[in-house]
């Protein structure tokens, strides 16, 4: 009898062993379908890459700063303008209009 048991249970062992390697290769067949569906799935969103996202990031911070130094410089420009005395309008001498001090000095007048 207790070779019946040591038969049935090494028939139980390779059962559950067989059973394990079948389930393995179930796994196997359902990640290589699992795989492929998301890699048709990503290309079918038209997602960016990695480079593309990465270029475009450095674009984007060069023109921060390109836009930083540009505030600057305005608001450098800005209090210059502030500082400077606005242009007052200059009086109009008589040597200016080519009339005397009397008035106009055309022949005609």
């Amino acid at each position: 009898m207790t070779q019946t048991q040591n038969r049935i249970f090494d028939e139980l062992g390779r059962l559950f062993t067989n059973a394990a390697g079948a389930a393995q290769g179930v796994r196997q067949e359902i990640e290589t379908v699992l795989k492929g569906q998301a890699e048709r799935l990503i290309a079918d969103m038209d997602l960016v890459t990695r480079e593309e996202f990465e270029a475009v990031r450095a674009m984007a911070q060069l023109a921060r700063e390109e836009n930083e130094a540009l505030k600057a410089r305005v608001a450098a420009l800005e209090e210059a303008a502030k500082k400077k005395p606005s242009p007052k309008k200059a009086s109009i001498s008589s040597e200016d209009t080519g009339r005397g001090p009397e008035g106009d000095t055309s022949p005609l007048g």
